[in-house]
């Protein structure tokens, strides 16, 4: 099938999906000899407010985004997706792009503090830095909350920028804010038997579970550490369904951990602009089945 006559629907509006849009959309780089996709993207959102950054994707030709219509439904065999109102779009090809949730409640004041969950937090957090140091005019003391591999992650980045962390497993009870008139938006955590501990940066890097509800309808393959099992080019076990962000799993480990968001929406956008539909994701032993 021809590019101009399909019809692509993503299921979910975050980063991932609108670096997905833009590269469908021919606003991003473009790797030699891939040609261009002229058929029209359904987005369908979760949220009924309306982001600059969405409503900027609603601007661009043969892109629709649907606000507040999360997709809650798929018929794999039919081609097409419910949302919870009741609205359906059949599709060509289907992109997930659900995203994760945290594993346990939010941290009181965990505003203050800055949070690692995927690749792209990098960024931000390199930035915090940089005005952290400006401000107590020395390397800034770091306090990293978390045991898995994105607090793994953070700690390396942290390092990576010049700040020795002081990592601790112990969940805290609150993220305490600096005192009226700092700079600084985190004085450090204190923990449920009243001891605390200070610093110029808090990061949050804990467990987070990716959202799989949307996937589980179609029967899509769920991988072991509980993520949308895709392959290296992010087909699922379903052909003509990708998936991509950090609802999905490859190799083991959340996808938001592997790639980031631009490298994700360019690895998906390869496959669905090859011309050839998605090959199903076989069978791989940190898989099972969909239940």
């Amino acid at each position: 099938m021809s590019s101009s006559s399909q019809h692509i629907v993503i299921a979910g509006a975050g980063p991932a999906a609108q670096a997905l849009v833009r590269r469908l959309a021919g606003k991003g780089p473009r790797p030699q000899g891939q040609r261009l996709f002229d058929g029209t993207i359904t987005v369908l959102s979760n949220r009924d407010e309306c982001p600059q950054e969405l409503l900027e994707l609603a601007g661009l030709p043969r892109v629709s985004v649907r606000f507040g219509q999360a997709a809650s439904y798929i018929n794999a065999e039919a081609k097409a997706v419910t949302t919870v109102d009741g609205m359906e779009f059949a599709y060509d090809q289907l992109v997930i792009a659900t995203g994760s949730a945290p594993l346990l409640p939010p941290v009181t004041g965990a505003n203050c503090g800055l949070s690692y969950s995927t690749i792209d937090d990098a960024g931000p957090i390199g930035e915090a830095i940089k005005d952290a140091t400006r401000v107590v005019g020395h390397r800034p003391l770091g306090i990293l909350v978390g045991t898995g591999p994105a607090a793994g992650q953070a700690e390396a980045v942290l390092r990576a920028r010049g700040v020795r962390p002081v990592r601790t497993t112990l969940r805290p009870a609150a993220v305490v804010p600096s005192l009226a008139g700092s700079p600084l938006p985190a004085a450090g955590i204190l923990f449920e038997d009243g001891s605390s501990m200070n610093g110029d940066l808090v990061v949050l890097a804990e467990d987070r579970i990716a959202r799989t509800e949307l996937a589980l309808t179609a029967g899509l393959r769920i991988a072991s550490d509980g993520g949308i099992a895709v392959g290296r080019d992010l087909a699922t076990s379903v052909p003509g369904i990708w998936a991509i962000g950090d609802a999905a799993s490859c190799d083991g480990l959340r996808l938001g951990l592997l790639l980031s968001a631009e490298s994700s929406a360019m690895l998906c956008a390869a496959g669905i602009l090859s011309g050839a539909p998605a090959a199903a994701f076989g069978n791989a032993e940190d898989t099972r089945e969909a239940a």
